[in-house]
């Protein structure tokens, strides 16, 4: 339990400083109201439209399966560290054809997506 007393002392650290730069921030910072400041901001761009207009739903079916195929693909970096052990133990080819496994399920999920029209925009 010792051992994780620098990790504790240092998330507290983190804390208190995240926390006192805010409150300087509030008691020190100036407060000007403006037109401009209480716009929408939209990129630098004057606000167009009605901000409660509804998005299609592929809006947010393309943003799901992007994060669904990008968390997929974080599982190759981990893969491939543990991939040269096996290598070195003779495991390698079984480690190979896990991936190989584990890419075809993403390229038939692909070709799933694809086949539907999920990622067309219209």
């Amino acid at each position: 339990m010792n051992s994780y007393i620098p990790l504790l002392l240092l998330f507290l650290f983190g804390m208190i400083l995240a926390g006192a730069f805010l409150a300087l921030s509030h008691l020190l910072g100036p407060r000007r109201k403006s037109k401009d400041k209480n716009a929408s901001y939209e990129c630098g761009l004057e606000p167009s439209g009605n901000p409660h207009d509804r998005f299609s739903v592929k809006f947010y079916l393309v943003a799901m399966l992007f994060i669904l195929f990008d968390v997929e693909v974080v599982f190759l970096y981990p893969w491939a560290v543990q991939f040269k052990e096996a290598i070195q133990s003779g495991m390698g080819s079984f480690f190979f054809s896990e991936m190989i496994l584990f890419m075809v399920i993403l390229f038939v999920g692909l070709l799933y997506v694809y086949g539907r029209k999920a990622i067309e925009w219209e």
